[in-house]
C-alpha cells in the first residue's frame, strides 16, 4: 500500500509539472519563431537601399521622393523625449529625431506598421 501511495504521489507530481511546463514550452516556441522572423527582417533590411542614420530630411526627400504620408510629430516635451517624426513610404518607414534619420524599417505586409493613432 505504501508503494502505491508513493507511486501515485509521483504520478500526480509529474502530471502537475507537465501541466505547468506545457504553456511555458508553447510560449518559448512562439518566442523562437518571433526571433527568427525578426532576424530575417533585419537581414532583409540590411540588403535594401534604405535611408541611413544621420541623413537629413531633405536628403531623404531628394533620394526617395515625397513620402506617402508624414505622421504628426511626437514627443518634444523634454530633452529626454525629443521630437520624433515618421515618414511612410510604400516599402519602408523612416523615423527622424528632429531633422535627422535615426532608423529605417521595412513596412511589413502583416500591417503592424500602421498609423499609431488608429490603434484601439
Amino acid at each position: 500500500m505504501v508503494k502505491l501511495k508513493f507511486g501515485l504521489s509521483i504520478a500526480i507530481l509529474l502530471l502537475a509539472a507537465g501541466a505547468f511546463a506545457a504553456p511555458q514550452l508553447v510560449r518559448a516556441a512562439a518566442r523562437n519563431h518571433g526571433d527568427s522572423l525578426l532576424i530575417k527582417r533585419v537581414q532583409q533590411e540590411q540588403g535594401m537601399n534604405l535611408p541611413r542614420r544621420g541623413m537629413t530630411m531633405s536628403q531623404v526627400s531628394k533620394t526617395w521622393g515625397a513620402p506617402l504620408r508624414k505622421l504628426s510629430p511626437r514627443g518634444g516635451g523634454s530633452p529626454q523625449q525629443p521630437v520624433i517624426n515618421r515618414w511612410d513610404y510604400a516599402k519602408f518607414i523612416v523615423y527622424f529625431q528632429h531633422n535627422y534619420v535615426i532608423h529605417s524599417v521595412l513596412n511589413t505586409p502583416a500591417g503592424n506598421n500602421t498609423d499609431p493613432s488608429a490603434a484601439h
